[in-house]
């Protein structure tokens, strides 16, 4: 089944916004889909993305809606293979048709949970740190971060209580 150019359109316009999606292609997305779809070489440079985006694009606007899309298109048709033509425009959107969906391709992957038990495994703790939590690994809440005063003493702060008949 192949995907319509609004549809590709659409993926890009949604692709790193969230569950909500967006309906129109801001410059990173845009980019993005020159990158994904092999447009980019040495007559089409991501200058020349940038620029075709920005002629697009309503003035003071940010994005481009489906028909500043087509109209990007046929400038990319024309910095790519010379003139603007719909034979130009033609090869551009059989491009934007082939392969997959926005790729994530040399992204960072999630973190896998090597080496984050080491950082939080309480047992391995030392100094000060370490008298924050129980054996458990469970924290000591405020008694693990506070030196609290045992004014148990005759004096304030006297370490010695009930050791003076001991002596």
């Amino acid at each position: 089944m192949s995907k319509s150019l609004e549809e590709v359109f659409k993926e890009y316009c949604s692709f790193g916004k969230g569950a909500k999606g967006a309906n129109e292609l801001d410059n990173k997305n845009w980019t993005k889909l020159c990158k994904d779809k092999g447009l980019i070489d040495k007559k089409m440079n991501g200058t020349e993305v940038d620029m075709i985006h920005t002629r697009c694009k309503t003035k003071g606007g940010r994005t481009l809606n489906f028909a500043q899309f087509q109209q990007a298109l046929a400038q990319a048709g024309k910095a790519k293979y010379g003139k603007e033509s719909d034979e130009n425009t033609k090869k551009i959107e059989d491009k934007v048709l082939g392969g997959g969906g926005p790729a994530t391709s040399g992204t960072t992957g999630a973190v896998k949970a090597g080496g984050v038990d080491r950082l939080t495994d309480a047992s391995k703790y030392t100094g000060s740190h370490k008298e924050r939590f129980d054996a458990s690994g469970k924290g000591k809440g405020i008694d693990g971060r506070v030196d609290k005063v045992d004014s148990t003493g005759y004096v304030g702060n006297y370490k010695g209580e009930g050791t003076y008949d001991k002596k």
